[in-house]
């Protein structure tokens, strides 16, 4: 019987001969880690965007924190849902025989596992897209980038990510327990059907290509980015230029970093087949520096800002001896200071009301 078409006994032939063997203690560590700081990172990064959302209404940052909040959701339920059945399998010793008889919770796992790892990659893309537009093209961008435009790419991507990760099941191929029988993925021991090849090439297909994207149309903004800060003299323009490069190159580092042995290790199986050799442990570690892009995801997108990228300019000053810090300037060392400083960097009307307050007595 084929074990792929069978919903019943898919995924069990890796539980027979499995020659991939991870310590109980230090997997359960991980899995617990990468979860609590992934879920405290993106609740950070969520209240954050909401004070800053309830503060600035420009169309042009509008749709920007429309993007960064359906990124950051996504990560947090990804680290919660994922977390969460991961910590159970460990709990039951991975006795999937016992709690998996007809291959639910495992097709229930490897769908999370596809969607909230495509879904954040497509929305890093048109993250992308939108600040190349904002930046390149900026009446297009105000007149068409509106709310609810920027909805309906969101549902649109989640509709595609999740069309994506249904595929299988909708053609009647089951998940598979992988060898490490800690997860579930597509098949990716012994794969020799093309369907199942096919699989593998589409993820790490169109994870490379929101990749690629992303590092095309950053690219294209810090070079317009860089081309305007040498022609302006404006001190407030160059410092909003530093800020947007820095961010930037951030994002295309972490993100490029932590995806692309993962998406590389998939494509490689696609290609390779039954011949492909790639241990366990390889394709484990991989799949970890994956889940830390969605660790990082909110540090890049919400917390490099302005304030932040100045007091680290003068910590560098001070480690090479130019100038001395005053650390007491670190205003974002608490959760108080970042709520703080996104809700005020936003509304410069009101900062300046405040500024002109001490005039008025000295004019009457």
């Amino acid at each position: 019987m084929n074990s792929s078409k069978s919903p019943g006994l898919a995924g069990f032939g890796v539980l027979k001969n499995t020659t991939c063997h991870t310590e109980k203690k230090i997997s359960v560590f991980f899995s617990i880690i990468f979860m609590t700081v992934g879920i405290l990172s993106n609740s950070l990064a969520i209240a954050i965007l909401m004070k800053a959302y309830q503060r600035f209404r420009q169309k042009s940052k509008a749709s920007f924190l429309l993007l960064a909040s359906g990124l950051v959701v996504t990560d947090l339920f990804g680290h919660l849902i994922n977390g969460a059945i991961a910590v159970f399998v460990y709990a039951s010793d991975k006795d999937w025989i016992r709690f998996n008889q007809y291959n639910i919770l495992c097709s229930v796992f490897g769908i999370c596992m596809v969607f909230f790892g495509l879904c954040p990659l497509f929305l890093g893309s048109v993250m992308a897209v939108e600040r190349c537009l904002g930046v390149t093209k900026p009446i297009f961008h105000s007149t068409k980038m509106t709310s609810r435009h920027v909805k309906m790419m969101l549902t649109m991507v989640c509709l595609f990510a999740v069309l994506i990760a249904l595929l299988p099941i909708l053609r009647f191929r089951a998940y598979q327990i992988q060898a490490s029988r800690t997860w579930c993925f597509y098949k990716t021991e012994h794969v020799e059907d093309w369907e199942d090849r096919f699989y593998l090439l589409l993820f790490s297909c169109l994870g490379l290509l929101a990749l690629a994207i992303s590092f095309l149309c950053n690219a294209v903004t810090g070079i317009t980015l860089l081309r305007v800060k040498f022609k302006s003299q404006q001190r407030q323009g160059k410092s909003h230029h530093f800020e947007m490069i820095i961010q930037l190159l951030a994002i295309m580092c972490v993100s490029c970093i932590c995806w692309s042995p993962f998406l590389v290790t998939m494509a490689r199986i696609g290609i390779n087949g039954s011949h492909s050799k790639e241990t366990c442990e390889t394709i484990l570690f991989a799949l970890r520096m994956a889940t830390w892009n969605q660790i990082l995801d909110p540090w890049v997108y919400i917390l490099l800002r302005k304030a932040v990228l100045k007091n680290l300019y003068k910590i560098t000053r001070g480690c090479c001896g130019v100038h001395i810090v005053n650390f007491h300037m670190w205003e974002l060392s608490s959760i108080k200071n970042s709520l703080k400083v996104a809700a005020i960097s936003e509304s410069p009307v009101s900062s300046r009301q405040i500024n002109l307050q001490p005039l008025s007595p000295v004019g009457q």
